[in-house]
């Protein structure tokens, strides 16, 4: 049995939500936006936020499980509950493709924006 690790996890889950139709992009969490806008002492340039960012992936307090959240920006004009369904499903199946049978997961999708689409005509 191969151990899966969190940042593993986390990189399996932004891609499937990002592959959904609608889903513009992940919003990262308060903490990975503070810490992208604020540079250190040897490194002045700004860096850009992971969409890994936007996923939180973490075992259960018992280890008998994952539970992954995610948080994402969808586009607008269309339905956010068919989108949001489609995010954990697709999801869901992606994390379970990289662990072993028995360990069960739950996920969280989290709406955090609808963005405007506009023409750049």
């Amino acid at each position: 049995m191969t151990t899966v690790g969190t940042g593993t996890l986390r990189g399996v889950a932004a891609g499937a939500a990002l592959g959904v139709p609608g889903v513009t992009g992940l919003q990262p969490r308060l903490a990975h936006r503070l810490a992208a806008a604020a540079p250190t002492r040897t490194d002045t340039t700004p860096h850009r936020t992971s969409p890994e960012a936007g996923i939180r992936a973490d075992r259960a307090p018992d280890g008998s499980g994952w539970h992954i959240e995610v948080r994402c920006v969808l586009a607008e004009g269309r339905r956010a509950l068919d989108i949001a369904r489609n995010v954990h499903d697709r999801v869901r199946a992606a994390v379970i493709s990289h662990l072993p049978a028995t360990e069960p997961v739950t996920v969280t999708v989290t709406v955090t924006r609808i963005a405007a689409q506009y023409d750049a005509a």
